[in-house]
């Protein structure tokens, strides 16, 4: 607990909004944790099928992202592939915060296609913001990713989307000057939580480069 709440305050410093991955802590207190935070906060708790450390039951998961909701946190990072009646109650309940429709590939990307249908369903469960993270296996697996934004746009959905991987680190870096809502980046280079993750130094060095 005394390592997170460090790490929140370093976030305070470098980040606009902090990721509390709470499947990565152990006695995990939101309330102390959320006053911590000078930024808004993204709570997550991430199952192990798409890339988490979460073991319990799925109820007891879902029970911890509405606890966030109910203490005012910004946003709640829900799986799209959640149990269907848990994800709805969430959504019904969700207060003020804004949900956060997840969906990640560690395997592959997907085709243009498979991307917008995945995104529309999205829109309909009544995703505050759409996220579609897949692993990039080849160069043109980004420009499929970053094509899907101007589909949302169009759509007037928010949407975070990138690629994973080594060859994704270019979707991590150019998505949010193609109008997506965030990227993400660690805290330093063995704290990441996805392959291809950039450190906030790294990325902000490349933005002020490119400005």
């Amino acid at each position: 607990m005394g390592k997170a709440l460090r790490s929140v305050k370093e976030a305070n410093g470098l980040a606009d909004l902090i990721e509390l991955r709470v499947d990565y802590l152990k006695g995990v207190e939101l309330e102390k944790l959320l006053k911590a935070g000078e930024k808004p906060f993204v709570v997550t708790n991430r199952r192990r099928a798409e890339g988490g450390r979460y073991r319990g039951d799925e109820k007891s998961r879902l029970a911890t992202l509405r606890e966030a909701a109910d203490l005012g946190a910004a946003f709640v990072d829900v799986e799209m592939r959640t149990e269907q009646s848990l994800l709805r109650e969430l959504i019904k309940n969700k207060n003020g915060t804004r949900i956060i429709l997840s969906f990640h590939d560690f395997q592959k990307s997907l085709s243009g296609g498979e991307l917008r249908k995945l995104l529309d369903r999205m829109i309909q469960h009544g995703a505050d913001v759409a996220k579609i993270v897949t692993s990039a296996r080849a160069w043109d697996d980004n420009l499929k990713t970053l094509a899907l934004i101007a589909h949302a746009r169009k759509r007037g959905q928010d949407i975070v989307t990138f690629c994973m991987g080594e060859k994704g680190k270019m979707s991590r870096i150019f998505s949010p000057f193609m109008g997506a809502a965030w990227t993400y980046a660690s805290l330093g280079r063995t704290r990441g939580s996805a392959p291809g993750q950039l450190t906030v130094t790294e990325m902000r060095e490349i933005w002020e480069r490119l400005e």
